[in-house]
């Protein structure tokens, strides 16, 4: 179907679609339900506004934040598209008018509130358009197993049901564990969907944990050099949120705060001067941001740890929307344990209504989130393997990685590991990686023992390695094709070609491994196994990209970012001359300066240095209409540039 290209081109400004939206986009035009686990910046939402705009009927997104629809309807008018919304910041002649027009089929896409739901929309709506399909964001919302359970979420399902002929749906969202996927799948009644998870690792993120004896002094090293940069700085709890703002003005940073117990009109105006780029600092708790379509934080600091991974990955992917390098800074100390746990423990104010099993599914996700918090371990690899993702125990671009991992001579560990293996298939046994450990550090277990494998002159030489350190051996020497598993159900290791190599030839091996600590945890934590990834649903079909998110060669759809990292530092005095032209538009039209143009739109216009429409359409982010709109302006800008070198 071609007509999605052209869409993709004109109204949207490129010229392939990222890893997984194709998928998605199909699988809806052919009416299939659908569930896809994008994350933040990976093109959510280009992957139902496409189809929105070619299915016969009106498409209805029901949306938890006023902020978001606002934000994606002003999007959508820009690329020239016609959408409106309906919530609580209507009055009652604005949304008769919405629905008015909305029967007069001037609309493609309508955002909803969930609350709005109990009342359903106006029969003179139903009556009159087909509603062809019902998308559900930040769908984790609908579970109570996820980290930001929304009652509301549960009308979801009526409001579904009472329409026909039954549209088509789709539900998203940027973190989802394999219940919160069961859950989201059962709850909202999706008919045999599409499931795709496109992959959770973004590369221009910088992941990284500080363990201060002050994280205020730790704060403001940190800002020092981000003065003129957006960032969120999220806190816990009110009192600190008000606290670091009111400090950082008087410091002279540009600070605003955001939280439940401000009044509804300074909660508003200070979202909007955060999202306008009239201040530069948002500090708040984690009630702000879902949904805020913000493309140029530059970073986000946690000052308190959040409760789990889940909360963390989402607050902090909202830095580097579209694409370019920002930095997720975790300020960790063992009080923030303490805090959470009270806070987990103490959630429900009635004794007769505790849940106590959520209470112990949440403590155990801030278990898992702890283990982020104090790992020497790769901090990307951590997150990526909390979601069942596999990684490189070594990513180059973390704290961790920086700091604490060097490069380590294994040479005698990988010997004693395959020769482990070897002598087991001597005796006509295979086993998998934590039986092969388990003998190597000399387990005392049952299996062990009825299998004789204790008397193997391999049992036991690795006692004295940590457990984990010996499976990241392990897993190294597998990918390495030194040793292989095989197996669906029950995966085993065994030989290859290349294990001569190391235990005849005696080939040296090095790898980068963290250096050995010991580890002093705030909590009593379990053997790290227990918190092993959760598994994509069963059955279901679901696409890995390879490539990470945050690195395309076509669109991502919320944001946009080049297809290289373009080195455009010689043309700096450019950008800032192409942002004071955006924010310039941005203020005629009362819209954010990102729903103009991403700051990687800039970029890539810095690095082709456009000076035609014809060479302006091939900036990524630039579709036909908006070179109608604003490519003589840019162009315009670029050739006095130009022409002042």
């Amino acid at each position: 179907m071609q007509e999605k290209f052209a869409i993709l081109k004109t109204h949207f400004g490129y010229m392939g679609f990222r890893p997984g939206q194709e998928e998605v986009i199909d699988a809806l035009l052919s009416g299939q339900d659908v569930l896809a686990i994008m994350p933040t910046g990976a093109g959510k939402s280009l992957c139902y506004q496409i189809p929105a705009l070619l299915l016969d009927g009106l498409t209805v997104v029901i949306s938890p934040l006023i902020s978001l629809m606002k934000d994606q309807v002003n999007a959508l008018h820009d690329a020239g598209i016609p959408a409106a919304f309906l919530n609580s910041s209507l009055s009652s002649g604005e949304y008769a008018e919405t629905i008015s027009r909305a029967v007069r089929e001037e609309y493609k896409i309508l955002y909803i509130a969930p609350e709005r739901l109990q009342r359903g929309l106006p029969s003179a709506l139903t009556e009159a358009r087909h509603i062809a399909m019902v998308v559900i964001d930040e769908a984790h919302c609908v579970s109570q197993w996820g980290h930001d359970f929304r009652p509301s979420y549960l009308q979801i399902t009526e409001f579904i049901r009472q329409l026909a002929p039954r549209p088509v749906a789709a539900a998203f969202t940027a973190t989802a564990t394999g219940k919160v996927r069961e859950d989201i799948i059962r709850i909202l009644n999706l008919q045999e969907p599409f499931t795709l998870t496109t992959g959770f690792n973004r590369e221009n993120l910088y992941f990284e944990v500080q363990k201060p004896r002050d994280k205020y002094t730790a704060l403001m090293d940190c800002l020092k050099t981000r003065r003129d940069k957006s960032g969120i700085i999220y806190c816990s709890t009110r009192k600190t949120v008000d606290e670091i703002c009111q400090t950082l003005a008087s410091r002279g940073f540009a600070s605003i705060r955001y939280h439940a117990g401000l009044e509804d009109e300074e909660r508003r105006r200070n979202q909007d001067d955060f999202i306008y780029d009239r201040k530069t600092i948002m500090v708040a708790t984690n009630a702000f941001g879902m949904g805020i379509d913000k493309s140029n934080v530059a970073f986000v600091i946690h000052y308190n740890m959040p409760k789990n991974i889940e909360s963390y990955y989402q607050e902090a992917g909202r830095a580097g929307r579209d694409g370019s390098p920002a930095d997720c800074i975790l300020l960790y100390s063992p009080q923030d344990v303490r805090i959470n746990t009270f806070l987990i423990t103490n959630s429900q104010e009635e004794e007769e209504d505790r849940d106590e099993a959520l209470i112990a599914h949440n403590l155990e996700l801030l278990k898992a989130m702890t283990f982020y918090a104090t790992t020497s371990d790769c901090l990307r690899s951590r997150l990526l393997g909390y979601f069942g993702e596999t990684a490189p125990n070594y990513c180059g671009r973390c704290s961790n990685c920086n700091t604490v991992f060097k490069t380590t001579d294994i040479t005698i560990p990988a010997q004693k590991i395959v020769s482990c293996v070897y002598r087991l298939e001597r005796t006509g046994r295979k086993f998998g990686k934590t039986m092969v450990i388990n003998i190597l550090r000399g387990s005392k277990n049952e299996k062990i023992r009825s299998f004789a494998l204790d008397r193997l002159t391999t049992y036991g030489i690795m006692a004295d390695m940590d457990a984990h350190r010996v499976r990241t051996i392990l897993d190294y020497l597998v990918d390495q094709q030194y040793l292989a598993v095989a197996g669906d159900e029950y995966p085993v290791v065994g030989l290859t070609e290349r294990s001569r190599e190391v235990i005849f030839d005696k080939k040296p091996l090095s790898m980068m491994l963290p250096q050995e600590t010991k580890r002093s945890a705030p909590l009593d934590l379990p053997e790290e196994d227990a918190f092993a990834a959760p598994e994509a649903g069963r059955g279901s079909r679901a696409v890995r990209s390879g490539r990470p998110a945050g690195r395309g060669t076509g669109s991502i759809g919320d944001s946009t970012i080049n297809s290289a990292a373009p080195d455009y530092a010689a043309a700096e005095g450019l950008l800032e001359k192409l942002r004071e032209l955006r924010a310039r538009l941005a203020q005629e039209k009362r819209v954010p300066a990102y729903i103009i143009f991403s700051d990687a739109s800039l970029r890539d216009m810095c690095r082709k240095m456009p000076e035609t429409s014809e060479q302006f359409l091939d900036v990524s982010g630039v579709g036909s209409l908006k070179m109608e709109k604003y490519g003589d302006a840019f162009t315009a800008v670029i050739r006095e540039w130009k022409r002042r070198l």
